[in-house]
């Protein structure tokens, strides 16, 4: 993508947030520089899911890392959790922003990840000693029970 005259690369890693993926993870977050935490906002178990994802992030890779919160399928009509309960969690937890989007249609998809590249010279700056090479990012989405892209998912 291209940011104020300059190519950022951003290279996503979708583990899905399943159990059975678990014991992959560490290794796709060792060397992320962004993690974005990814809930459903239909779904009050995958909002549950957001602190333990947090602390799974912090623990891999302490506080070298940007963590966002984003609150997933804001074109749906049932939606459980408020904008304004994402934006306390982000809070809470010390989340860099919170942003709702729509995956199926792409409801600001790209503000999210125009923001996080945005975000990554920040990163770079306070890490000058632990230069980060590559900007990579996790992608982990806590929704509790993962339905096939069937949907449309313009991810």
């Amino acid at each position: 993508m291209y940011l104020d005259d300059k190519t950022i690369r951003l290279q996503l890693w979708d583990t899905a947030g399943q159990e059975r993926f678990r014991s992959l993870i560490p290794s796709y977050i060792r060397d992320s520089n962004v993690a974005i935490i990814v809930y459903d906002i239909t779904n009050k178990e995958s909002f549950q899911n957001v602190s333990k994802w947090f602390d799974y992030v912090k623990q891999e890779r302490g506080s070298n890392v940007l963590i966002i919160l984003v609150g997933n399928k804001s074109d749906l009509e049932n939606k459980i959790i408020p904008n304004e309960e994402g934006e306390s969690m982000c809070k809470k937890l010390g989340c860099n922003f919170f942003i709702e989007t729509s995956s199926k249609n792409g409801y600001n998809v790209k503000n999210l990840f125009k923001k996080v590249a945005k975000l990554l010279p920040e990163l770079q700056d306070e890490n000058t000693d632990q230069a980060l090479d590559n900007d990579k990012v996790q992608m982990i989405d806590v929704a509790a029970n993962n339905q096939e892209a069937a949907d449309g998912c313009q991810c």
